[in-house]
């Protein structure tokens, strides 16, 4: 009873009744590239998710359909009204800055800053706005 060693492969020795090569849908050597790997879905693009329309974070939130950068500039530019947190759906920080002229100028420009420094900034919906 002797058995016969395997061939190796292009990756070494493998299953047995394994075809040789890569599976499909992987290039011939390195790491699989958006594209060729079905399901693969590039970060920041639609998913079809409705609770994610742009995708997911690497720690796993979801994204926004509002902007960081679109609400910090509006908070820098119309901050005294809280045009900066009324794009980003938090209604009642927007009223008390319109009744207060954002905090005399000053609670609108830490708010702006904020809002484009910020990584936990989340909308409405406490989806994490996108950059």
């Amino acid at each position: 009873m002797s058995e016969q060693p395997q061939q190796p492969g292009p990756y070494g020795y493998g299953y047995p009744n394994q075809p040789p090569g890569p599976p499909p849908g992987y290039p011939q050597y390195g790491y699989p590239q958006y594209g060729s790997v079905p399901g693969a879905v590039p970060p920041g693009m639609y998913t079809g998710d409705p609770n994610a329309p742009y995708g997911y974070d690497p720690y796993g939130r979801p994204y926004s359909d509002k902007s960081k950068v679109v609400a910090g500039v509006l908070q820098f530019v119309l901050g005294g009204f809280g045009v900066g947190r009324f794009y980003i759906g938090n209604v009642g920080l927007g009223l008390a800055q319109l009744f207060t002229c954002g905090g005399f100028g000053i609670w609108a420009l830490i708010d702006g800053i904020i809002l484009l420094t910020g990584s936990n900034q989340t909308d409405s919906q406490g989806r994490v706005l996108r950059g």
